[in-house]
């Protein structure tokens, strides 16, 4: 008995099993979708439809052809000009529909890219809303560092750096570096911020916080320092708290070459020699390069007059004026007040000249003179009672721009 016990035991251990086998239910996995959220909406209750405004394209016509009638897009039109002008949309600028999820496919929101990071949203749904809002930023500071082997951009090119850096940094040193003139071994090192739109995508150059540049061996520190924190306005200060602001411009366009200087014992072989001064400096530049203010002042001429051509003259104050000849076309007026970088013309060729340029002439006390050999007047320095606060602020972003190698 116990050895056919014993025989039965692994048969009906078997069976148990296959029975428990075919009593097992396998369950299909349903993987969960994924959420999609952009612009404060869930996208999965949408149907998404990206395009771009193209020549022609208006907003009426753009809604109107999926399917939001004309009260909607009259209202939209009339009552939110302040928050979102639909004249105002620009022939290749992105925008989504979020159209209903149903056999009518009606668009519900309609949003507008006015950059990278800022959008208008047009909320169709029940009662009509419109609204401003910005895509999340993420800014990362990073360091670079450059040597000058022909010009500035192209050596920010060689350093795959952004090409706003190389304006930006002629921003800052426009007072104190001559750009037309730098030379193979200056150099420069910066310490700035990265835009990242949505963690990851990357938004441009943000702001340049310490900068350093060496021009012809004379080290020019500067840092990006907000000097009213009331009216949260900053500027760029040197290692000694001055302004690097100075009262006039190094030159009237941005990246030229000064092709003829103040020179008032020019002769020219044309007029067989004869003594002919030249109480300009020519900065030649292709045709439609902006022409700059190079302080602020009030116009007091813009007119075309014989060998000036069409020219612009400001006055800053009772001490200077400057003048600029040669125009294509002039952007003021008399009586329009300008700032330093105004543009308020563009390079031509009009009135007597050779080639296209601008005559940039200077007065001091009603007389001209050469403006790179004056003295000119320096903005005011940090006040007194901030400078503590500026150097305790500038000593690790000095020590990390010192740290950087070239």
């Amino acid at each position: 008995m116990k050895k056919l016990l014993f025989l039965w035991l692994p048969a009906l251990m078997i069976i148990g099993c296959e029975t428990a086998k075919d009593d097992i239910i396998e369950e299909e996995i349903v993987e969960a979708p994924i959420i999609v959220e952009e612009y404060g909406y869930v996208l999965n209750d949408f149907n998404v439809v990206r395009d771009t405004i193209r020549p022609g394209d208006t907003f009426g016509a753009i809604l109107d052809g999926n399917g939001v009638t004309q009260d909607k897009i009259f209202e939209v039109a009339n009552k939110f000009k302040d928050s979102f002008d639909v004249r105002r949309i620009v022939v290749g600028k992105p925008y989504v529909l979020l159209n209903a999820k149903d056999s009518t496919n009606t668009t519900q929101v309609f949003i507008y890219e006015k950059n990278k990071v800022d959008y208008a949203v047009v909320d169709l749904r029940d009662t009509v809303n419109c609204y401003n809002n910005k895509k999340p930023v993420r800014f990362e500071e990073r360091v670079a560092s450059g040597i000058i082997t022909s010009s500035l951009s192209e050596t920010m090119e060689e350093n795959n750096l952004s090409p706003l850096m190389t304006d930006r940094l002629a921003k800052i040193y426009a007072w104190t570096v001559n750009f037309f003139h730098l030379q193979p071994g200056d150099r420069f090192k910066v310490v700035y911020t990265q835009k990242y739109i949505s963690d990851t995508i990357p938004a441009g150059l943000d702001e340049i916080k310490a900068a350093y540049f060496e021009h012809r061996g004379k080290p020019l520190y500067a840092f990006n320092f907000e000097a009213d924190s009331i009216n949260k306005v900053s500027d760029y200060y040197d290692e000694e708290a001055n302004n690097l602001r100075r009262a006039f411009l190094k030159a009237p366009v941005k990246f030229s070459r000064i092709s003829s200087r103040y020179n008032l014992k020019r002769r020219i072989k044309y007029y067989g020699y004869k003594l002919r001064p030249h109480k300009g400096t020519d900065f030649a530049a292709p045709i439609g390069t902006p022409i700059l203010a190079t302080s602020d002042g009030i116009v007091t001429k813009s007119e075309r007059r014989g060998g000036n051509g069409n020219y612009v003259k400001i006055k800053h104050n009772a001490t200077y004026e400057t003048q600029y000849l040669h125009m294509q076309r002039r952007k003021v007026k008399v009586g329009d007040y300008v700032q330093q970088g105004d543009v308020i013309g563009w390079i031509g060729m009009t009135g007597n000249t050779g080639g296209p340029h601008v005559c940039y002439r200077f007065w001091k006390n009603g007389k001209q003179v050469d403006p790179f050999k004056e003295d000119l007047p320096l903005s005011k320095p940090l006040p007194a009672e901030i400078q503590p606060a500026y150097f305790e602020f500038i000593a690790p972003l000095r020590t990390q721009l010192d740290c950087i190698s070239f």
